[in-house]
């Protein structure tokens, strides 16, 4: 078994890439051609690479048509004309032993696999066996017969080798047919999950599913593929996913993206996320050097935050391929680490770079950061909007976060922060009464504001709510000696009973507003901040837009943080780590495309012992002057008497 690459070691950082065969992409099991995957294996090897997820296709590995009687009466299956042996998983001899030929290969490179089971959908072409054409092979219980046969036939012929490091479902299955409810995604989970243990209860399973929500309303649930995998996943291409195409693949928004996404899941899954496929989808979204440049700052951004490893989407660009969906798809062709002519890109410079850094550092594993909040998504809202805007506005606050749904048990927290709270079900009464009795305990609680209706309100935030109704227009207050000005569907007319106004509209009505509750402070701020913020272009560039994350450190005032460090660029993201009782490492990851330099402040007696990819300028013990090129990172080792 390949150790330590199955992302189950908390801190460890596995690097790696999508595999097709360079020469042929998916058709490189039909146009089988070991001496190039040999050259390919080796050329990844060189370049630091550690893991493969490669994808033994559905239709070559288990080519089964259905022949058919009288009026269409299904008869047998069959390869071709060729009957099944007696006891067939339906497998192809041929396709095993070549894919066997791959791991030995992918071993002697020093290379670990993470086989994508049913590889049934690539690169938007569905590719199922000829039996299967035409039925949805998510509910379909004969294709389920047959997947689950195929799963256990594979895992048991392949289970002894030491190139494999994990199992996944397949590749993005929920695109592989419909489901109507969420139940029928956890059958069909469950089904496959279940047949990959039954043959290898030791290496992991990994979801490799994309698009996520912890919504009841939704099929495809963050908690059911917790609930039936070891490993989550994602594959955050900003284009695709809702919300991060509104600015350049160089913001600060999308060098959180994938870090962002990875921590939704794995905090609200309570399992390991993995970036399983990245990329910037090609040379009209992004040059190589800025491809290069945001590739940095995303992979210490997700090391930072425990996201175990990250996978590039692809090893090589399959540009002179004329098979579908090469043919159909122009976003296909140009999105390796190799162009087809085996020349490197400068992506492939910025993995190395990384790798060596974390080679260097006095800890194989890096400690679990520091968190100061937690941030509660709840029902009918938009809860990966709300997720995502609540992660950078924290991050510019210096704040760090964990999220859990409504439902959950919430960890003790000194700041608790409701995110663009809608609708009249968004908390159930004792979600509600037990996130007040922990701001009784003396926590703080920040409340934003769609168009939600919560019971009780009026004692909880000092406020009574005179009217309700449409806006008209965008919201315009004053806050931290700024003027901001938010969209926003309903306005509420509020006088305040108790409260103190801290932000008021030009017309004076409160907007956002503190009060006591028992021993605690509860914020309200009757915007949706988040949501607003999701559809708006620019709206966290540190240079041109208003510092929104100013309401995110109003409620920080209260907060007693368990970090001694801080820092003072809203471009720059600060997690601290403890490796003992005197010593720390900070990871600071500048997430803009110009150089970043911070005032670091340390709370006394600790002081920067060491510094890896940055030379601090120390001003005295307790402060320091950090220079951090654009997109890159520094870790620093502090320490105290």
């Amino acid at each position: 078994m390949s150790a330590g690459l199955d992302y189950r070691t908390p801190g460890a950082f596995v690097i790696g890439c999508n595999y097709w065969a360079s020469h042929a992409g998916t058709q490189m099991w039909s146009d089988w051609r070991p001496e190039v995957v040999r050259e390919d294996f080796r050329q990844l090897a060189a370049a630091g690479l550690q893991l493969l997820r490669v994808f033994p296709l559905w239709p070559d590995f288990q080519p089964l048509h259905l022949l058919r009687g009288a009026a269409g009466a299904p008869r047998e299956y069959r390869h071709g004309e060729r009957p099944l042996p007696p006891d067939s998983a339906g497998l192809s001899e041929e396709a095993l032993e070549r894919f066997g030929v791959v791991a030995d290969l992918a071993h002697a490179a020093g290379l670990a696999l993470s086989p994508a089971l049913l590889t049934g959908w690539m690169s938007g072409r569905l590719f199922v066996p000829p039996a299967f054409e035409g039925v949805n092979v998510l509910t379909d219980p004969e294709a389920l017969r047959w997947q689950v046969r195929f799963v256990r036939a594979f895992v048991r012929r392949f289970r002894g080798h030491p190139a494999i490091a994990s199992w996944c479902l397949g590749n993005e299955c929920n695109c592989m047919g419909t489901v109507a409810t969420s139940a029928q995604a956890w059958a069909w989970t469950h089904a496959i999950a279940a047949a990959i243990r039954l043959e290898d209860p030791e290496r992991p399973v990994v979801s490799s599913l994309h698009g996520l929500s912890p919504l009841e309303t939704r099929s495809w649930r963050i908690q059911d593929q917790a609930e039936l995998t070891d490993v989550l996943t994602t594959h955050p291409y900003p284009i695709f996913t809702p919300g991060c195409g509104q600015d350049p693949i160089y913001s600060l928004r999308n060098s959180l993206h994938a870090t962002a996404e990875s921590r939704f899941y794995g905090d609200i899954g309570g399992r390991p996320c993995v970036v399983e496929e990245i990329g910037t989808l090609g040379p009209m979204i992004a040059s190589d050097a800025t491809a290069a440049g945001y590739l940095r700052s995303v992979l210490f951004n997700a090391w930072a935050h425990d996201c175990r490893g990250l996978l590039w989407w692809c090893a090589y660009d399959q540009d002179r391929l004329e098979a579908a969906p090469y043919d159909w798809n122009g976003v296909e062709r140009e999105l390796g680490l190799f162009r087809a002519d085996r020349s490197p890109k400068q992506v492939l410079a910025s993995l190395a770079s990384f790798r060596a850094c974390l080679r260097a550092l006095p800890v194989a594993a890096l400690p679990p950061r520091l968190t100061d909040a937690v941030c509660i998504l709840s029902r009918g809202q938009d809860a990966w909007a709300a997720a995502f805007t609540a992660f950078i506005l924290a991050r510019q606050a210096g704040l760090d976060i964990v999220f859990r749904y409504a439902d959950q048990d919430l960890p003790p927290s000194g700041l608790y922060l409701l995110p663009s709270l809608c609708g009249d079900q968004s908390l159930t009464r004792r979600a509600w009464r037990g996130l007040l009795d922990r701001v009784a305990e003396g926590a703080t609680l920040l409340a934003t504001c769609n168009d939600a209706l919560l019971s009780p309100f009026n004692e909880v935030f000092g406020l009574r709510v005179q009217s309700r109704c449409r806006r008209r227009g965008p919201a315009r207050l004053q806050i931290s000696g700024e003027s901001w000005s938010l969209p926003a569907a309903y306005r509420l007319e509020l006088l305040a009973d108790g409260a103190r106004v801290l932000a008021r509209e030009d017309d004076g009505n409160p907007v956002v507003t503190e009060a006591a509750w028992g021993r605690g402070r509860a914020l309200f701020f009757a915007l949706p901040l988040e949501l607003a913020l999701a559809e708006t272009p620019g709206a966290f560039d540190p240079a041109a837009a208003p510092a929104y994350h100013n309401a995110y450190r109003l409620a920080a005032t209260w907060l007693n943080s368990p970090k001694v460090a801080r820092q003072d660029c809203p471009a720059v993201g600060l997690t601290e780590h403890v490796l003992d009782d005197s010593q720390r490492l900070l990871v600071m990851v500048n997430c803009q495309p110009v150089p970043a330099t911070c005032r670091l402040d340390l709370r006394a007696p600790w002081r920067v012992a060491e510094a890896w990819r940055t030379t601090p300028v120390a001003g005295d013990t307790v402060a320091a002057s950090v220079t951090l090129p654009a997109h890159d990172a520094a870790v620093l080792r502090i320490e105290r008497p």
